[in-house]
Formats: C-alpha cells, structure tokens, sequence
C-alpha cells in the first residue's frame, strides 16, 4: 500500500504528468469508487484521498492557466470538502490558505472564484461535527483574515452570521464556546461599522450568560478588544455595565481575566469615567479575596495608573509594546508649553502672565536664548528638545520694584494731606502691595512640599526675591489687626475696580485662584491617591508573602509609566521606591529598572537625572552581566541626556565594558562596539582619540567574528570623527597605527581587517589624496597575499571604494591599474569575480569571509 501512495504523491508532483493524474483524480471520490469503496482497498483509498487534498496547490498551478480546466479543478475541491472522512476534510482545509495566496497573486478573477468555491467550504467547516475539522478551518479562517483575502462583504453575509447561530442561547455548548472565541479572535481583524452593527449586540448577551462560565470567562479575557474597537462612546454606553458585572462574577477566573485586561478598558474610556467609575472597581480587584486576582491586579496596577497620563501635556507617550514616544504638545500660545514645566499649583498664574504682557522682556529672551542654543554646539542641550526653559520674570519683578517705589515716595508726600482729609485712603493704597506679599506667601507655603524639585526651587527663589521687594516696599505702621481689614479678596473684587501695581500682582492672584479651584481636567488626570498608594505598597515585603513572589518586578516594570503619569514634580513620591527597587535582591527586579532607566531620564530631565539616577545608574554599571548588559543597550541614550562634565565621567568607565563574568559571551561585546558608534558624537575628538581608540583596537582582535566585523566600522567611524574635526594629525597617527597593527600582521585575519577598513570608507571619511598617499600602497601590497580571502576582500576595496570614486590623484595610479588587472587574472575565481565586476552593480555580501 505505501508503495503505491509513493508512486501517487511522485505522479502527483511530476509536471509532464499532472494531467494524466488529474483524469484519474476523480476516480478516488467516494461517489466514483462503486464497490472499491467498500472493499478490502478502503485504506489504500483513504490514503489516497490526503495525498491529493495534499498536492491540491501543485494540481492547481498546472491547471491555472486554462479556465476550463480551472473551474473543472476548483469543482472537483468543492465536492471532495463533502468527503465523509475528517482526515480528508481537515487535510483539505489546512491547504485553503495556500490555495487563496496562490490564486491571488495569479488569477485576476480571484474575489469570485474565492467567494464562489472557497469561503463556503471554510464557512461549512466552522460547523463540522468532528472538533479537527472545526480547529483546522477556524485557524484557516484566521489566516485568511489576516492576509485580507476575505471581503467585507463575505464576513457580513456568510462568516458572521454563522458565528452568531453558533452563540444563540439554544447552540450545543462545545459549539458556542468555541464560537464565542472564535468571535473574539475575528473582532480585531474587522471594521468598527461591522463589530458595532453585528457582533457587539451578541457579546453583550454573551458576557451575562448564567448556564456556561467558560462563555463569560472568554468574553472577559477578550473585553479589552471589544472596547478599542468600538471606541469610546459605544464603551461607556454599553460594555460598561457589562463590565461591572464581570468584575463582580461569583468565579475568581473571571475576575481575574478583567484585571489583566484593565488597561486597555481604561484606555477606552475618558478621563471622567476613569477616575470615578474604573478606579474604585480596581480597588475592589486589589483587594479581593482571591489571591489570584489580587496578583493580576498588581500586575496591571502600573499600566492602569500610566493611563491617567495626559501626552498633551506632558509631550510623551507610552506605545503598545512599552517604547516610549514624542507626541507633540497641545498648546494655545507660545508660552503654554511652560505649563508642564511647573507644579499645578503655580500653571494657572505663570500662564495668565505671559498672555496679559504681550511686551514682557521674556518673549525675547526666550527667543534669544532658542536661536544661540541652535547656532552654538557647547550650549546644546538634548533636554530642551522636549522640555521648554522655565519662564524668566525678571522684567517682571524690575517692573514691580519701580512701580511700588514711586508708590511709596507719592505716599510720602502727601501722607499728613492724606491724613487730615482722607483717613482711610493710605490703608486703600497699601492694600494691594500687602495683597501681593500675602499671595506671594500663600504659593511658597503652597511650594515646599515640593521643594526637592529643581524646578520648583528655581521659583522658589524667584518668588522669596518678590516676597522681599514687596515687604521692604510696604509701610510699617500697619498692625496685624488692620491686615483683615484692608486685605481684599481677589474673587470678590470686579476687575475695573482693580488697579493692579504691577503684573506680578496680578499673576499672583490668578496663581490663588489657580490653587483653590484646579481645572478640571488636572482633576480627571491625577491618579487617584489610593492607586497610587496601593503601587508603593508594591515593595513592601509582605506582598512577596501574600500576593507574588515576583511583584517587585511588575513594580518595576511599570515604574515609567508611573513616572510619566505624576510628572517631575512629583518624582519625590517615587523616589524612595525606585530606590528600594534598585537595591532588591532580585536581580531579575535590577534588570528591569536597568533597561529603562534611560526613559525615566527622558522623564525627569538632566537635572533630577543628575541628583538621583547617576548614582543608581552607576551602581549598575558594577552588577551581574545580566544587569549591566540592560544599561549597555541603552547606554547612548542615557548618556545623550547628561551634561557635557557629568559624561565625560564615564570615559574612563567603558574599558569596564570589556570585562565579563563569561568570557564566551560574545554578544556583550558585539553590543558594546555598538554603542561606541553611536557614542562617538558625544565627545570630542581628542577624548574619542584617547579613550575609545584603544577599546576598538581591542575589539578589533576579538576571538569572535561578528565581534572583529562590528569594530572595523567602529574604527572607521573614529577615523571620520577625526577627520571631520579636522584633527589630521591624529587621523595619520591612527591610520599608521592601523597600518602596522593590522596590515603587516602575521596572521591573515588581520590583514584581512585592514581590507576591509579601506573597503567601507566613505568619501567624506577622509579626502581621497590623503586615502591615496597613507593607505592605498598599504592595501596594494596585500594584493599578492598568499591567503584567498584576504585577496578577496583587496579586490573588492579597489573595485567598489577606490575605482568607482575615481583614481586618486597620486602617484600610485599605474600601480593600482595594474594591480587590478593582476586579480583579474587571479587563480582564485572568487578573486577573479570580485576584481572584474561592475562598481555600479549590487555587490555579494562578503561579511562571511571575515
């Protein structure tokens, strides 16, 4: 029997007989086999049968070219889907994929040919009595979603409503659990319009089904896709209640389903919603009485809190997959992008400032700083791509000293007249200078729980030089008890009754009337305080007991997007459980802070960086290889943030790099020169020359390949860094050192490596007469090299670098015509291929050879 399925499936595949096959094919249906089919042979038939579901695609491209035979072949699949036999039904589906790829990419016609034969055999199968067909033609169906072979129109009209007779209330159970899921997969493959108009309904229905928990426990693993498909309103409206009760169901599964899918039901709701309604049902899950529960809850805890995060003001924003995006602002003037650089407390005053004083000074030394900042390389600061200057009110507090200095010498003046026939008329002009001292003291007892802020300090100093201009300037003889009585109240007073002495006085009170009453969307975008306090709760070692061994590293997981979510100033709530995290004995937990730590950077700034990530930083600098390699990744984009001084540090810290607990571990290393590349621009040319000179000599010489590959493009990088600086004198210095370190190397790798350095330089490296007079003859001499390989490498220096940017205008330009007529004539053919090809053509990649 297996003979002759052999020589079937060999027929089969055998093109110069694939239609004497396809005459005999149908002659294998169980209609055509008469008495065969029940005889001692049904094996042999059977067997026969899966060998041609099988080779269906191989039949199809030799038939695909005549319509006839087409339509004969595609019939002939439409009557073998009713083969009695599920081996054959599911083979037959397992090749419906590659069928629909085939005849959409070759047959113009293929929207009906698909929709006429194939899609009812798919949407038939999901209906199969035997569970492998059903898996088979669900994963099928999946595929082809995927792919977007199947129209709009055929979900609608054919798929869907199948799904929804399989979820009706009266369906076998085993059919409508699998549906059910089946739906849920489908869902975020669709339209909006087609999963608000036809399936929400149902998943509605399904999510409150009583008789079958595996139903409710499916509707609430998938929830969070229902609600990113169908958007806000549809959300609220109706998935909202749903929602409720599954986070309420009597099964701990299911509850636990709701938490891990919290996130993304958060991000589908608005902020008012959030606050008032998701954040009390999460404290529910936190504290519930399952422990499993209670641990998919703390993992999620994290992201929940990051979704109160509002990227309009914080200018970032946390991807799906955790990278850490720049969105732009939404602001309404040129100063608003201030207002995420200040506590909440002062937003409103400093923003009603600068849009009150459209002559401030501050408009242009802010301009003024902008322009020397992009003009002038030593004062660039990477920070200040994302975080706008904190607001210079020095004309301001100019403006209020002159102006309560002629206040006090008019006082002066007229102080007996004053007295005699208006009593009350000095208390009416003191006021509003006592107004400003007060209001000023009120937004600095506001500022000192938030004194560890850099930010905040520089205001502090601000304001304390206002609070002491305006207390010098104001009278002495008023008593504390007249200061009730003349104070007024900023609410209370109309503006045109209001003289204001300066425009401080003024931001002042609007920064009162900012205190009292926070707008509401700083109010909707706050994380709750209990959120927040269950989160720091995350390290206490009690929950390693009572909830999971590894929530420190769902702590630090998410800590980012904490971060992110309370902003600078309020790092200080953080700061202490970033710490802790930090020193865990885990080492998992350290690894985790250590491949972030450098988008909480991008977070807090250069200054917070500085003060409270450099020390931890550097303390994973010393850890376990599994640590240090998460601050290797990312060590380019930590050092990027740090001032000129504080990076210059490291230098003398990444020869450490080069030492590893394993010395097999290869990838440390690759990773390392890697980096170097990209570190090249942050330092100048002497320190590159000094320091990272002698590690990518180092690497140079690497055991490993793919190391020694990595590191000639570090050196050539080193190389046009110096030469772009103009420094030509070290350039010649490396280039000599380069020349007796590798080019006269006893072993051929090394002079290898030297052809392949001139191979990858650029024309803008270095200028092609100094690439003629101080490398050229060096890589000429290695032409005559007794190694293959590292004529291999010569030959294709000189073909696709040398000759194809011209000759250089050197003394060397016979000896490389003839050089490369000598490789041309090589023994070697591959020497011989790579000296007479084209410049212009697509080169073989040789990276191999090295």
């Amino acid at each position: 029997i297996w003979s002759i399925l052999f020589l079937v499936e060999k027929v089969m595949k055998d093109c110069g007989h694939s239609k004497y096959f396809f005459s005999r094919f149908s002659k294998l249906l169980p209609e055509n086999c008469g008495l065969y089919w029940q005889s001692t042979n049904v094996t042999l038939l059977l067997l026969s049968r899966q060998i041609v579901a099988r080779g269906l695609l191989d039949v199809l491209r030799e038939f695909s070219d005549n319509e006839n035979d087409f339509i004969s072949v595609m019939e002939t699949v439409a009557r073998m889907s009713e083969d009695g036999e599920p081996t054959v039904r599911a083979e037959l589906m397992e090749q419906v994929p590659n069928i629909a790829m085939f005849l959409h990419e070759s047959r113009p016609n293929f929207p009906a040919a698909f929709s006429r034969y194939l899609v009812p055999i798919v949407v038939r199968y999901l209906t199969d009595p035997n569970n492998q067909v059903r898996k088979t033609s669900q994963a099928a169906l999946l595929v082809l979603l995927e792919q977007g072979l199947i129209s709009k129109a055929d979900m609608e009209t054919k798929v869907c409503p199948v799904l929804l007779d399989l979820t009706e209330p009266s369906s076998d159970d085993d059919y409508k659990i699998e549906a059910v899921s089946m739906m849920c997969k489908v869902v975020t493959m669709l339209s909006k319009d087609t999963v608000e108009h036809l399936l929400l309904p149902r998943f509605c229905d399904l999510c409150s089904d009583a008789r079958l928990f595996q139903v409710r426990k499916v509707c609430a693993a998938n929830f969070g896709e229902f609600c990113s498909i169908v958007g806000q309103e549809a959300t609220e409206k109706l998935l909202m209640p749903k929602f409720f009760d599954l986070c309420s169901d009597s099964l701990w599964g299911i509850r636990k389903a709701c938490a891990e899918c919290f996130m993304m039901v958060s991000n589908s709701t608005s902020p008012e919603v959030r606050r008032a309604k998701l954040s009390p049902l999460f404290i529910s899950l936190i504290s519930d009485q399952s422990r499993w529960v209670r641990q998919a809850a703390f993992q999620s805890l994290g992201r929940f809190i990051s979704t109160f995060a509002n990227p309009c003001s914080t200018g970032l924003h946390f991807r799906g997959d955790g990278a850490l995006l720049e969105v732009p602002r939404c602001t309404l003037d040129s100063f608003d992008d201030n207002y995420t650089s200040v506590p909440r407390e002062m937003r409103g005053g400093f923003t009603r400032t600068f849009s009150n004083s459209n002559a401030s000074p501050t408009t242009t030394n802010n301009a003024r700083n902008t322009k020397d900042t992009e003009q002038t390389d030593e004062n660039f600061n990477s920070f200040n791509y994302w975080r706008s200057p904190l607001p210079d009110i020095s004309g301001e507090l100019e403006m209020l000293n002159s102006e309560e200095s002629e206040e006090v010498m008019e006082q002066k003046e007229t102080k007996e007249e004053e007295e005699e026939e208006e009593p009350d008329f000095h208390d009416s002009k003191s006021s509003p200078a006592k107004a400003t001292s007060d209001q000023i003291q009120k937004v600095l007892d506001c500022l000192q729980p938030h004194i560890d802020d850099p930010d905040v300090q520089a205001q502090v100093q601000v304001l304390s030089a206002a609070l002491k201009a305006a207390q010098l300037d104001s009278p002495d003889d008023d008593g504390p008890e007249d200061d009730g009585l003349t104070e007024p109240e900023p609410e209370e007073q109309p503006e045109d009754a209001i003289e204001s002495p300066s425009v401080e006085s003024n931001s002042v009170e609007v920064q009162s009337e900012s205190e009292e009453s926070p707008t509401e969307e700083e109010q909707t975008m706050e994380p709750p305080p209990q959120l927040l306090d269950q989160y720091l709760s995350m390290t206490d070692p009690a929950r390693a007991q009572t909830v999971d061994t590894e929530i420190a590293k769902h702590c630090a997981f998410s800590l980012p997007g904490v971060a992110l979510t309370l902003g600078r100033q309020n790092w200080h709530c953080l700061k202490d459980t970033y710490e802790t995290l930090a020193t865990d004995v885990q080492w998992k937990v350290r690894r985790t802070l250590a491949f972030s730590i450098h988008e909480l950077a991008v977070i807090l700034g250069d200054q917070l960086t500085a003060a409270d990530l450099v020390p931890i930083f550097n303390g994973f600098l010393k850890d376990l290889d599994e640590v240090r390699i998460g601050v290797l990744k990312h060590l380019y984009d930590f050092l990027k943030l740090l001032h000129a001084d504080k990076r210059r540090e490291y230098l003398y810290q990444l020869q450490e790099f080069m030492v590893t607990d394993n010395s097999r571990n290869w990838r440390f290393r690759y990773e390392l020169a890697e980096q170097l590349i990209l570190i090249i621009e942050l330092y100048s040319h002497y320190d590159v020359y000094d320091y990272l000179r002698q590690i990518a000599l180092t690497l140079c010489s690497d055991k490993v390949s793919e190391v020694r590959w990595i590191s000639y493009k570090l050196v050539v990088e080193i190389l046009q860094k110096l030469y772009a600086c103009g420094a030509d004198d070290l350039g010649l210095n490396f280039i000599n050192e380069l020349t007796v370190r590798f080019c006269h190397c006893p072993k051929w790798v090394g002079r290898q490596a030297f052809a392949f350095i001139c191979q990858v330089f650029e024309e803008d490296c270095m200028p092609m007469e100094q690439f003629g007079q101080h490398l050229l003859p060096s890589l000429l001499s290695l032409s005559s090299d007794p190694v293959a390989n590292v004529r291999v490498l010569v030959a294709k220096a000189l073909r696709q670098s040398v000759m194809e940017k011209g000759e250089p205008g050197c003394a060397f330009s016979d000896e490389l015509e003839e050089t490369v007529m000598a490789l041309q004539s090589d023994k070697d053919r591959d020497v011989r291929f790579f000296a007479s090809l084209d410049p212009n053509k697509s080169l073989m990649d040789t990276a191999p050879l090295i």
